[in-house]
Order: C-alpha cells, then sequence, then structure tokens
C-alpha cells in the first residue's frame, strides 16, 4: 500500500503562486509514475501533469507552460509548482502514484488539497 499526502493548497489571488507537495508514506517511489489531477466541481477530475519514474513529463494542454512538476525520489516527495494562477484553476488537486504489476497497473490516490483562485 501507498500513502500520499498533499499540502499547499489555498486561496490565492490571480496571478499568484502556489506549490502542492505530495508525501508518499512508502518505501520507495522509484518505480511509480507520479500524477498530479484536479477535480473542480460537479467536473471530472483531469490529470494536470505527470512525471514517470524515468523523468518523462507530460501536462495537460490547458496549462500552458505555468505549471512545473518534480519529483525528488530520495525524500519521496513530488511538488507542483502553479505559477499566474487563474479562477479556472480552482479545484481539488490529487496527486495519484501509478505502478505496473503483473495484475495490471495499480493506482494510488491522496485525499487532495483545495486550490482556489478567486479576487
Amino acid at each position: 500500500q501507498v500513502q500520499l499526502v498533499e499540502s499547499g493548497g489555498d486561496l490565492v489571488q490571480p496571478g499568484g503562486s502556489l506549490r502542492l507537495s505530495c508525501a508518499a508514506e512508502t518505501l520507495s517511489i522509484d518505480n511509480f509514475d507520479m500524477s498530479w489531477y484536479r477535480q473542480a466541481p460537479e467536473k471530472e477530475r483531469d490529470m494536470v501533469a505527470q512525471i514517470s519514474k524515468t523523468g518523462r513529463i507530460v501536462y495537460a494542454y490547458s496549462i500552458e507552460d505555468r505549471f512545473t512538476i518534480s519529483r525528488d525520489n530520495d525524500k519521496k516527495m513530488v511538488y507542483l509548482q502553479m505559477n499566474n494562477l487563474r479562477p479556472e484553476d480552482t479545484a481539488v488537486y490529487f496527486c495519484n502514484a501509478e505502478i505496473a504489476t503483473v495484475l495490471g497497473p495499480q493506482n494510488f490516490w491522496g485525499r487532495g488539497t483545495q486550490v482556489t483562485v478567486s479576487s
């Protein structure tokens, strides 16, 4: 089992910045693909950014170079630096860890952290 704990969500004005953190309570995250998802009220949960176990990074098109995902395997941490925030970025942000197994991919989720962008 992998427990993920997100932090860093807050109320911020448009144009502001936040840094989200995800702490993984497990032996190692080296073999996990790590992602950030977000879910706005009455909307589906969508992938925001992913950093694979090999360091390959993918961002959602809507991010437009405003966010940066990173990972520190030694600290078992994943980060999401969010700049130039917009009201439409308001959502609960979830950390996800995925690992390939013989039975298929296995996913673990945190409980989320609220980001609110409003003046």
